[in-house]
């Protein structure tokens, strides 16, 4: 029996960098446009817009991020400083005022995140799935927690380039079979990262 138990996705979630470099908790700040109309939760894709502002990446076969969601800052009507896990759709800045995201943005980011069949059904795959590419699976994130449920989706894998997530491992510790893992660790398939993109916003 796997422990912990996966019972649903969560977003994608950083863990370290490529070739076993710590993830120290970097991000950088990026600006949401005031009252834009989309909620963004940790553990979601972003990317950059030509405004110079970030919204809610909603690729699943394809997506050029540049990179996940990790909470963001902004001021109240009452002006108090806010800082929340996920941003609320059609948040407004007041006046001589922006609201923050915190992204994690290194295209060597690993990511651990869940496997599921459709939408936030948790499903396995064999460790065969290493080194192949993977859709995500866009699911609408928790206002109670603030999560995203961003997944990916197990009948997926593929050699095809296109794919935004390249598969870099299994993730043991919650296998609930010999050889059927509901948790990968994954990172940004080759080119579809923004910093990796010859091709400006």
């Amino acid at each position: 029996m796997a422990y912990p138990t996966v019972s649903a996705p969560y977003g994608l979630k950083p863990i370290n960098l490529i070739g076993g470099q710590v993830f120290a908790g970097a991000t950088r700040q990026f600006q949401i446009a005031s009252g834009y109309a989309t909620s963004i939760f940790n553990g979601d894709a972003v990317l950059l817009v030509t405004s110079g502002t970030i919204e809610k990446d909603t690729g699943t076969t394809t997506a050029t991020p540049v990179g996940v969601f990790l909470g963001c800052s902004y001021v109240n009507a009452q002006g108090q400083t806010i800082y929340q896990q996920y941003f609320p759709a059609s948040t407004t800045a007041p006046t001589g005022t922006v609201i923050t995201a915190y992204v994690a943005d290194d295209p060597d980011t690993l990511f651990k995140v869940a496997v599921v069949s459709g939408t936030t059904v948790i499903a396995g795959v064999g460790r065969a799935v290493i080194g192949s590419n993977m859709s995500l699976v866009q699911n609408a994130g928790s206002t109670t927690t603030g999560d995203s449920k961003v997944a990916v989706l197990s009948s997926s894998a593929a050699t095809t380039n296109t794919l935004p997530i390249r598969v870099v491992d299994v993730v043991p510790d919650t296998a609930t079979g010999a050889d059927t893992y509901v948790e990968l660790i994954v990172k940004w398939n080759w080119g579809m990262h923004q910093y990796q993109n010859a091709t400006g916003v």
